[in-house]
């Protein structure tokens, strides 16, 4: 019920914000205004397209597979919707506690892939089905690189739930010293919180983990430079090249869904959740003090605060990425999956479930 109460609207805002956001940071990486007309400094031009877009008319190809058609834009959004259903969203505030939230995640964005091909099959546009091709061939590809640095996450954190992961780094407890690896040097950073006990601190291997996630999910959300399943220079614009009006929308709607989903799942299992990142030195103690206090207003507070910064860096980063690389040809895209990253990957779990065994 809290996915649904917040979590979509949340959403709707996100993707307003979102498209403003980007148009604005395209702009400013250009040397360029962006929008400046509708509204004070053209703040209102996203909810403009919203409103032309409800208001278009719903154009279905008279050679389309109808059915499919009409339900290609539902299927792509709700998986997307679906998987904030176990994520955090402050401490002590979440949708469901699940002991297999993770996996649940992983699970239920998998079948986005299953809308996206529904779209380009039954558009009967050639432009169309080569999207949903490479769309299908890209995110099942990148899923394994992906899925094998969440498996490193889990195997120092011993657990599925997004909560425990969550809670795991807040303040240190004494046996996250072994993780460290640094109680055998004489150096105890019990009590200190903060960014030290962030995953990507816990374990040296887990930042590593956290760009191969991080890549991965951009090529998840088929951002650039993966986003070949759109490519308008190549095939005009993919999978929704025959959609118009609300289910256009519902396409874009997904596409910014999950952009901001693989940001917050990336906070929540690499850069400390809603945990502050400010540690205890001194009489100040700054990491108590902007954590709050747990099932207070205040912990609710900065946990959201927290988490939501992180998230928003990261998609700021997305952004970033968009306008300062090219796009990948579809052989470079597959190299990088299958010959770096998925290596990469695999050799990361090893040495990760090496590490456990000789931390404990």
């Amino acid at each position: 019920m809290l996915a649904l109460i917040f979590y979509l609207p949340f959403i709707l805002v996100f993707a307003l914000v979102g498209v403003y956001a980007e148009r604005k940071v395209s702009a400013w990486m250009q040397d360029r205004m962006g929008p400046v007309n509708v509204g004070p400094k053209g703040l209102l031009q996203t909810l403009a397209d919203i409103l032309k877009l409800m208001m278009k008319e719903d154009v279905i190809p008279k050679v389309a597979d109808k059915p499919i058609f009409k339900v290609a834009p539902i299927l792509i959004f709700m998986p997307v919707f679906s998987a904030f259903a176990v994520m955090p969203f402050t401490n002590g505030i979440y949708g469901s506690d699940s002991n297999v939230g993770v996996f649940y995640i992983l699970a239920i964005l998998s079948l986005e892939v299953l809308g996206i091909i529904a779209a380009g099959w039954s558009s009967n546009n050639k432009y169309s089905l080569y999207g949903a091709m490479r769309s299908a061939a890209q995110m099942v590809s990148y899923e394994v690189p992906l899925g094998l640095a969440v498996l490193c996450v889990v195997m120092t954190a011993q657990t599925l739930n997004t909560e425990v992961i969550s809670l795991q780094q807040g303040i240190l407890s004494p046996d996250t010293n072994y993780l460290f690896g640094i109680k055998a040097l004489g150096i105890d950073v019990t009590g200190l919180g903060g960014f030290l006990n962030w995953n990507i601190f816990r374990s040296p291997f887990l930042l590593v983990a956290f760009v191969i996630f991080y890549i991965s999910s951009l090529a998840e959300a088929n951002r650039a430079p993966f986003d070949l399943p759109e490519a308008e220079s190549e095939i005009i614009a993919g999978y929704h090249t025959e959609y118009s009006g609300m289910r256009f929308a519902f396409m874009m709607l997904a596409e910014y869904g999950v952009m901001l989903l693989g940001c917050v799942f990336a906070t929540v299992l690499f850069l400390g959740s809603w945990n502050t990142p400010f540690i205890n030195i001194g009489p100040v103690k700054l990491a108590d003090w902007t954590t709050g206090v747990a099932g207070e207003m205040s912990g609710y507070l900065w946990g959201f605060v927290w988490l939501m910064s992180k998230t928003i860096f990261l998609v700021f980063v997305q952004m970033w990425i968009r306008w300062s690389y090219p796009r990948l040809r579809v052989d470079q895209l597959m190299s990088l999956c299958w010959k770096y990253l998925t290596p990469a990957g695999l050799i990361l779990v090893f040495i990760t479930g090496v590490w456990r065994l000789l931390m404990i």
